[in-house]
């Protein structure tokens, strides 16, 4: 007799454990000095795992439909259970994390096939392949995960490759300063998802979406009061905001963009920066519980689309114009979520992902062909520079330009109001430190003296 149960979790386990079989045959091989995998080995492996967890997810897809569950979770068991906690590994296949999944595996074919050739021969390919197959594993994680625990583990595995990915480049400075840049934005990104699954556990007692939202996405409720869905959406609009570039948080964006452009195809124009947008569709029961969130929530993504757009009229570059344009579109999606259009969050999600990839994988190509088609006609192709700087004057013109150039100067603000005074009082504890240090080695003892070991703030960022 057929078993039901047995096939969900069959193919379930398929589409979870086949990005990390990708993650771990590369990584052990990578191991091997003696004997790497080819180029056209690690073609074929990561073709082979990611067509496994898109065919898998597609039958998840086709069974839940003839079989009328809207609802399919899967647990891996409990690995830390002390008194008040549970470390539990739930995996949940429903309206919203199934069409997530299909659209990163999708993604990331297409995105492992175009990187074949384009990075071919390039020195990092093995481990370009290795990042990328990492980012799938905390992608399908973050997407199918039925705890707090699971997300913020797929979260973290996130972020860490795209970080990695920013600064593929090592040998040259800006990329690793720039991939220093988005790991610190993460960081606080991660702080913020970590104190509001703490929160989370202290109010419910548990970790498990089921216990504090009720009923099936995106028609559940929470099982929390308003002032504790305030304070935890909080914690969950800042996770959103940094992992998704939201104005003041924007300024990594652009920064990402040193990496290989399938990296940033994947990452900053499909996938990472929706992530954000996700969370709060996951958690949207919390959100629709009190109304200052869903207020703040259509301000911020407003505010980022109007940002977004004013600054990537200046961009002189094609990767980081359709940074801003991918930006833009986030903070749209926010403000839908904020309204309370979640199935239009999710179609815009779907949508503009698909549409990012194709611009960002023909961004090498666009240069070279407005070239020809400038040849063709014989003359400059025509700009569009907005209406209202049609009767603006010289010196509005300049103003609005250098403002758009340095993107409001939100990076100096935020160098100089928060990121100067919080390095200004850590080496201040670190002179304390170093005062109680000498004081207890006694007066003899050598130790260097904080502006000698401390970095500054240029090095730093």
């Amino acid at each position: 007799m057929f078993d039901r149960e047995l096939a969900f979790r069959a193919l379930g386990l398929l589409v979870v454990g086949a990005p990390v079989g990708l993650f771990a045959t590369l990584g052990l091989a990578s191991l091997l000095r003696n004997r790497p995998l080819s180029e056209r080995a690690i073609a074929r492996c990561v073709q082979s795992a990611i067509l496994t967890g898109l065919i898998a997810s597609i039958a998840m897809l086709a069974s839940m439909l003839v079989w009328d569950d809207t609802q399919v979770p899967i647990e891996m068991g409990s690995w830390v259970h002390v008194r008040n906690f549970h470390f539990v590994f739930k995996f949940e296949f429903d309206r919203l994390s199934v069409p997530f999944v299909i659209l990163t595996y999708l993604l990331c074919g297409t995105i492992a096939a175009f990187a074949n050739r384009y990075m071919h021969r390039e020195r990092g390919f093995n481990r370009f392949f290795v990042l990328l197959s990492l980012f799938v594993v905390g992608m399908v994680t973050t997407s199918l995960a039925g705890t707090i625990e699971t997300l913020f583990t797929g979260w973290e595995l996130v972020g860490l490759s795209s970080a990695l990915l920013v600064a593929f480049f090592h040998e040259r400075p800006a990329p690793a300063s720039n991939g220093l840049h988005v790991w610190i934005v993460y960081r606080v990104s991660d702080a913020a998802l970590l104190l509001a699954s703490i929160a989370l556990h202290h109010m419910t007692g548990e970790g498990d979406f089921d216990k504090f939202l009720t009923g099936e996405w995106p028609n559940g409720a929470a099982l929390i009061q308003p002032y504790q869905a305030l304070f935890v959406g909080l914690l969950l609009l800042v996770a959103a905001m940094g992992k998704s570039a939201m104005v003041p948080f924007s300024g990594w964006l652009p920064r990402a963009m040193e990496g290989p452009t399938p990296s940033s195809a994947v990452f900053y124009g499909a996938l990472s920066v929706h992530l954000g947008a996700f969370l709060l569709l996951r958690f949207s029961p919390i959100i629709h519980q009190s109304l200052i969130l869903r207020i703040i929530i259509i301000m911020v993504g407003v505010g980022t689309a109007i940002f977004a757009t004013f600054a990537g009229d200046v961009q002189t570059d094609i990767k980081s114009a359709l940074s801003f344009a991918s930006m833009s579109q986030v903070g749209l999606i926010f403000a839908e979520i904020g309204i309370g259009f979640q199935y239009l969050a999710l179609v815009h999600i779907l949508g503009h992902g698909c549409l990012r990839t194709l611009q960002f994988l023909r961004a090498p190509t666009l240069l070279y062909d407005y070239r020809t088609m400038e040849d063709a006609i014989g003359e400059r192709l025509p700009r569009f520079s907005g209406a209202w700087l049609g009767s603006a004057t010289d010196s509005a013109r300049i103003w609005y330009y250098r403002l758009a150039l340095e993107r409001g100067y939100l990076d100096a603000y935020l160098k100089e109001l928060f990121v100067r005074p919080f390095l200004s009082f850590l080496r201040q504890c670190d002179s304390l430190e170093l005062r109680w240090t000498r004081w207890l080695s006694g007066p003899d003892a050598s130790v260097p003296h904080p502006s000698e070991t401390s970095p500054t703030l240029e090095e730093l960022l």
